[in-house]
């Protein structure tokens, strides 16, 4: 299967998630993103919305159940980060949702690829 237009507007969604981090890593700062609070609600903001646009229309079965519980994971870790943006942990949460968001994004795509099957097993096979 071929990877369709809602996973390239993904694509550019977590790629502006990235972009900002990486920058953020570098410089300590970026437009609008001063501190690990703004880093983290923007990967929360974004990373919803990618998200959400890679399974609209997506069926809801076991994979898309396990998709859905890995994302929930993921969006607790982004809020982690961002209440806990003003204490010692802050940078080592933030680098952990960042690096979770990939995660979740790789896990969709190699979905959409067809590549990732995950069945439940029939009454046959147990």
């Amino acid at each position: 299967m071929k990877l369709k237009a809602k996973d390239v507007v993904a694509t550019v969604l977590v790629a502006a998630i990235a972009v900002p981090y990486i920058g953020y890593l570098i410089r300590g700062e970026m437009p609008f993103i001063e501190d690990p609070r703004g880093m983290a609600g923007t990967g929360l903001v974004l990373g919803i919305a990618a998200y959400l646009v890679m399974t609209w229309g997506d069926s809801f079965d076991q994979l898309g159940k396990a998709e859905t519980a890995l994302a929930a994971v993921v969006a607790g870790l982004g809020l982690a980060a961002l209440v806990l943006a003003e204490t010692a942990a802050a940078e080592a949460l933030l680098a952990v949702f960042m690096g979770s968001i990939l995660v979740v994004w790789a896990v969709k795509l190699v979905d959409h690829t067809g590549l990732l099957h995950w069945h439940r097993p029939t009454s046959a096979a147990r």
